[in-house]
């Protein structure tokens, strides 16, 4: 049996991460600097140890050291921390319960972002056993005001933007069903601002129903909206709790913390 060599301390690596990341926790509890002594005290690590770690992770600028003694988080970690935030892709989040909640309901399911005045659909998942037909390519565009995405960051604008929008648009109509007036409009966008979801009640096309739940990133920012597209006469409420379930399962993966209740109650258009 191969003895260890006495020189060598038992798994140093570890319990120096170990000390790192106790450290840097008892530093995120507070926003002002801390105190070496109080570092110590929280700790349980000797003054001379955690003074040893913090210059280490001072001099990566993981910690700051603005006086002799003190210490707080560094700006290192928020770099990183936009590197990572970055890389979040909205898509990436959202494909795998995308595809999950079409398996449990057999109808599309759609991803689109607001740029300028239109929807642009990011992604979908579907399949031929739908029965419909899938005429929205991914990249497509279409108005805010008739589809039921549009109307959910549509319910975001203040109403002096809405009223704006309106101007720029005209609030043209595609089907006999489009809403093609501002009043019209505001009353739609009061319900989803209320409920949290949106309706596109064959507004953008004869024979297609959609509705929509917002998907959120870190910061609360409504970033996307994830619809489900059905023929008309299938369209099924009871699908609507499963829809807002996967769209805060995408918006947990994009950093989002809410401490609301995601399955309000909604009446049936």
């Amino acid at each position: 049996m191969k003895k260890k060599d006495p020189g060598i301390p038992v798994k140093p690596s570890v319990q120096v991460l170990e000390r790192m990341f106790t450290l840097m926790d008892v530093l995120a509890s507070r926003e002002e600097a801390i105190s070496l002594k109080e570092i110590s005290e929280k700790t349980g690590l000797h003054p001379s140890t955690a003074h040893r770690i913090l210059n280490d992770l001072t001099i990566g600028r993981f910690v700051d050291r603005p006086e002799s003694g003190s210490y707080r988080l560094g700006m290192r970690l928020l770099e990183l921390g936009n590197l990572v935030k970055a890389r979040l892709s909205v898509r990436d989040a959202a494909l795998g319960p995308m595809r999950h909640l079409h398996k449990l309901i057999q109808q599309p399911v759609n991803l689109s972002m607001r740029q300028g005045d239109e929807i642009v659909y990011v992604e979908r998942a579907y399949s031929e056993r739908s029965g419909m037909q899938v005429v929205r390519a991914i990249g497509g565009r279409a108005p805010l005001h008739l589809t039921s995405t549009g109307k959910l960051f549509l319910a975001l604008d203040d109403p002096q933007r809405v009223r704006a929008y309106a101007t720029r648009t005209g609030l043209a109509g595609h089907t006999r069903n489009s809403i093609t007036q501002l009043q019209a409009l505001e009353r739609e966008l009061a319900k989803a601002r209320q409920y949290g979801i949106a309706r596109d009640n064959e507004e953008l096309e004869l024979g297609v129903r959609c509705m929509a739940a917002g998907v959120f990133d870190d910061q609360g920012k409504l970033v996307a909206g994830l619809s489900i597209s059905a023929p008309a006469d299938r369209l099924d409420e009871g699908w609507l709790p499963k829809l807002q379930a996967t769209a805060h399962e995408i918006s947990l993966a994009l950093g989002y913390l809410s401490t609301q209740d995601t399955t309000r109650a909604n009446p049936e258009s």
